[in-house]
């Protein structure tokens, strides 16, 4: 083992992935390391050589990141096939199809243009939170293997493509607008819409790491205005967006309406129990309570757990849950399907169950129950504070009568009225909060007292 020992800065190193501004904390020196220290670790979990995937999203800083990375493992002796530009859900797919260890996605998500990052799987699972801590400190260690490793080029775009689009089980012709976003999802786009039945109109598909269109972020509605508008002007059956390397879907439906995420998790759920009755469904803490009440109602086990792509896929394989979600856009299938999140998966499972019910999405939706809450909310929040102010909260509700606290992933209040969250994000600096009750003077007092909460902790939150 050897190496020379560096310190890579401690904030890139987040709960899921490793994620920082590139030139600033995140440079393509660090990139060649991370890629040593990943295939030392893969080795030694593994007892051999790793065979590894490597792909890399638009931006314009991925390519050297990419090619660093790539260098990087195979100094370190991994046999590295390396899947080019795509969505994150292909480089799993790549993983998966190709019988390989493990995989590296080059990816700045769904942040601005000047971040980017690495998500890292291995073993087929998320290699996350202590795992990246064991990475920055055997490069800080520079206990790095020596090796002399492989790459090579394979692109399994094509094959992925037709993967994805064999879900659409229906015949019937669909209008459907889809959003790329201008990330890394817009070639797969482009060829799988080729494959179904119907009218597409395709939006912003040329991947431009500028995202010129707007921000790379469907859980944002100002940038789903363009699909709506879209969905509106083409009269489509609905409208498909996506984040910046297509792991996280934004819907829209018929009447141009926007489904959350835990709504339309909700829709495949009751959709998958009548094929799976019995089954386990995971939704994370942001998570509507109509979603726990209609899985409950059609005989499904609701589990709520952390936020989070790499703690959801964990506890699905340890649950063996078909099917999981989050609030903000990440689907994950393992009915049919291989257990990671991929959003251009869920669009295609999402048409053919509107396809084969008979109806339109607004009224699928509309049959669920009416709630009366906020979206997700995300107050800026430095770093180093936002996890002392969910903790100064938590202390604070401690033996308060008449509400229950949940404290699996932040804070989760629940009250006569409904409840609230507060939690920390692990990807950006802020605070997230949501409030959901059955009526709107019970919205109000459920806000009311969460600004109540952050303001006795010093935390004067904007108006929402």
């Amino acid at each position: 083992m050897t190496g020379t020992a560096r310190e890579l800065e401690p904030s890139i190193l987040r709960a899921y992935d490793i994620r920082g501004l590139v030139g600033q904390n995140l440079r393509v020196d660090d990139a060649f390391a991370i890629g040593r220290a990943f295939a030392t670790i893969s080795a030694a979990r593994l007892g051999r050589q790793p065979k590894l995937c490597v792909a890399y999203d638009g931006r314009l800083s991925s390519p050297d990141l990419e090619e660093a990375l790539v260098k990087g493992l195979a100094k370190s002796g991994a046999d590295v096939v390396r899947a080019g530009l795509g969505p994150t859900p292909m480089l799993y797919y790549a993983v998966t199809a190709l019988g390989r260890d493990g995989g590296v996605m080059v990816t700045g998500s769904h942040n601005p243009p000047e971040f980017n990052g690495f998500k890292l799987t291995l073993c087929g699972l998320p290699f996350w939170d202590q795992d990246i801590q064991s990475l920055g400190r055997a490069i800080a260690d520079g206990n790095l293997a020596e090796g002399h490793g492989t790459a090579s080029e394979v692109s399994v775009e094509r094959d992925y493509v037709a993967r994805v689009a064999a879900e659409y089980r229906s015949k019937v012709p669909l209008s459907v607008a889809w959003d790329a976003g201008n990330g890394a999802a817009g070639e797969v786009i482009r060829s799988l819409v080729n494959f179904l039945p119907g009218q597409h109109i395709v939006l912003n598909s040329k991947i431009d790491g500028t995202f010129p269109s707007h921000h790379p972020d469907p859980t944002v509605a100002e940038n789903l205005n363009q699909l709506i508008s879209a969905v509106m002007e083409h009269s489509c059956d609905l409208g498909v967006g996506f984040d910046g390397d297509g792991d996280r879907i934004g819907v829209v439906d018929n009447k141009g309406k926007i489904i959350w995420g835990d709504q339309l998790l909700t829709l495949y759920a009751i959709d998958l129990l009548q094929e799976l009755p019995g089954s386990t469904i995971i939704a994370d803490v942001k998570s509507s309570l109509v979603f726990f009440e209609q899985v409950t109602s059609h005989g499904g086990n609701p589990v709520m757990w952390c936020t989070g792509h790499s703690p959801i896929k964990s506890k699905m394989t340890e649950l063996k849950a078909p099917l999981a979600g989050e609030m903000s856009g990440h689907i994950f299938f393992a009915d049919r399907y291989y257990g990671y999140d991929d959003a251009i998966y869920a669009a295609v499972r999402l048409l053919d169950l509107v396809a084969r019910s008979g109806c339109s999405l607004a009224t699928l939706h509309d049959q669920l129950p009416t709630t009366f809450h906020t979206p997700e909310l995300r107050f800026p929040c430095d770093d180093g504070l936002k996890f002392k102010v969910v903790d100064l909260v938590r202390e604070s509700l401690e033996g308060l009568q008449g509400i229950e606290v949940n404290s699996i992933d932040g804070v989760r209040v629940t009250t006569p009225d409904g409840w609230w969250l507060l939690r920390a994000s692990n990807t950006q600096p802020v605070l997230v909060a949501r409030c959901e009750a059955e009526d709107e003077d019970g919205l109000a007092r459920l806000k009311a007292m969460l600004k109540e909460q952050l303001g006795c902790c010093g935390f004067v939150a904007p108006v929402f």
